[in-house]
C-alpha cells in the first residue's frame, strides 16, 4: 500500500468487526450551550484497552502472514499502542515485545504486561525509540507494528471517524488530537470523503507543536521531546507517512496549554460522566477554549482515549 484511501478504512472496519468495539457517541446539552453548535463525543475511552490504538494495532496484526505471527511482534509506545499491540497479539496467538519509556504511567505499563507481553523500558529524552525498536525486531527476528507510521494502522485508527459519521451523519468539523498523526490520517480520510466539505482539525498541546510547526515550514520538523502531562502526544516530529496526509487533507492545528487540557478532563468528569487521559481530552480543551473560530452547526470531537490511574489523575487535577 503506498496511499492511503476509504477503501483501505472501511476494509478495516471489516477487518476488526466482532474484537473493537463500536465505542458510543456522547453528547452533553451543557456543552453544546457553552460552545454554541451541536457537539458529537467520540468515546474512544470505551474502546478495548482504553484507547483508540487497538483499531490500529489489530488491523495490522491481522494481515501478517502465519510466519510473521509465528515469530512475533514488537512494537515501541508511551503506553496506549504497547497496550493495543500486546492485546492483539494475544488474540492473534503470537507474542509481543514492547520498547516503553521508563517514566510512562504506572498504569500503561502494569496494563502492558497483563496482556502477557515483554516490556523494555529506554529513556524517552535521551534514547531513538524508534532506532532501539528497529534493531531490537532485527535481532530477534520480530515484525514491528509502528505506532503511527503504517497504513494498515493509519486505516484501522480512521474507523473512529467511519463509526462516528456512519452514526451521526455528516459533520461540519471534526477535531483529532494529533500525535504522531495516525488517527488524524485516518480519520482525515474517512471524514472528507464521506462528510464533504468538512473541516479536519488537529489538536497539539502547545509543548507539542511539532505538527504545527512542520505545517508552517512545509516540511516536516523536528523538536525535543515536549514535556507535557499529554503523554500520549509526547512526540518530536510527525510520521514520515502521516505528515503528507496531513498537508493534503487537515484544515488546521490547533495549540492548547495543559491547563487547558486539565480543564476539559474536569469538564468530562463533571458534565459527561467520562475520564479521559490527557491525550484524550486535548481535543475537547481546544473547543472549550475557543480555539476553533466560525464554527459549524454540526461538529465531532475524539476523545481518544483514558488510560489515566487514580492517583495520576487526582494530581493532574490539583486534588492532593
Amino acid at each position: 500500500m503506498t496511499e492511503l484511501t476509504l477503501a483501505d478504512v472501511q476494509a478495516a472496519a471489516g477487518r476488526i468487526k466482532g474484537f473493537a468495539h463500536r465505542t458510543p457517541v456522547l453528547t452533553s446539552r451543557t456543552l453544546n450551550e457553552r460552545v454554541g453548535a451541536e457537539v458529537f463525543l467520540k468515546a474512544e475511552n470505551f474502546q478495548r484497552i482504553g484507547a483508540f490504538k487497538f483499531r490500529g494495532a489489530f488491523n495490522a496484526i491481522s494481515r501478517l502472514s502465519p510466519e510473521q505471527l509465528a515469530r512475533g511482534v514488537a512494537a515501541y509506545s508511551s503506553g496506549n499502542h504497547a497496550q493495543a499491540v500486546a492485546l492483539a497479539a494475544k488474540l492473534a496467538g503470537t507474542t509481543a515485545v514492547m520498547l516503553m519509556p521508563k517514566d510512562a504511567p504506572p498504569t500503561k505499563l502494569a496494563a502492558t504486561r497483563g496482556y502477557g507481553a515483554e516490556v523494555v523500558t529506554y529513556d524517552r529524552y535521551t534514547q531513538d525509540r524508534a532506532a532501539l525498536a528497529n534493531q531490537l525486531a532485527e535481532e530477534r527476528g520480530l515484525t514491528l507494528i509502528p505506532p503511527y507510521d503504517h497504513y494498515d494502522v493509519m486505516a484501522g485508527q480512521g474507523t473512529v471517524a467511519l463509526e462516528l459519521i456512519e452514526e451521526v451523519g455528516p459533520l461540519g468539523a471534526l477535531l483529532v488530537p494529533i500525535g504522531g498523526g495516525g488517527l488524524i490520517a485516518g480519520c482525515a480520510t474517512a471524514a472528507t470523503e464521506l462528510s464533504p466539505g468538512i473541516r479536519v482539525i488537529g489538536v497539539e498541546p502547545k509543548a507539542g507543536d511539532d505538527t504545527a510547526r512542520s505545517l508552517a515550514a512545509g516540511e516536516r520538523v523536528e523538536i525535543e521531546i515536549p514535556r507535557t502531562i499529554a503523554d500520549g502526544q509526547a512526540i518530536s516530529s510527525p510520521g514520515e507517512l502521516t505528515f503528507p496526509i496531513v498537508q493534503r487533507l487537515v484544515d488546521g492545528v490547533e495549540l492548547v496549554s495543559d491547563d487547558e487540557i486539565r480543564a476539559a478532563m474536569t469538564f468530562l468528569f463533571e458534565r459527561v460522566k467520562v475520564v479521559a487521559e490527557p491525550s484524550g481530552a486535548c481535543a475537547l480543551a481546544a473547543l472549550l477554549a475557543g480555539r476553533v473560530k466560525n464554527l459549524p452547526e454540526r461538529v465531532g470531537v475524539v476523545v481518544s482515549g483514558g488510560n489515566v490511574g487514580l492517583e495520576r489523575w487526582l494530581e493532574l487535577l490539583g486534588k492532593r
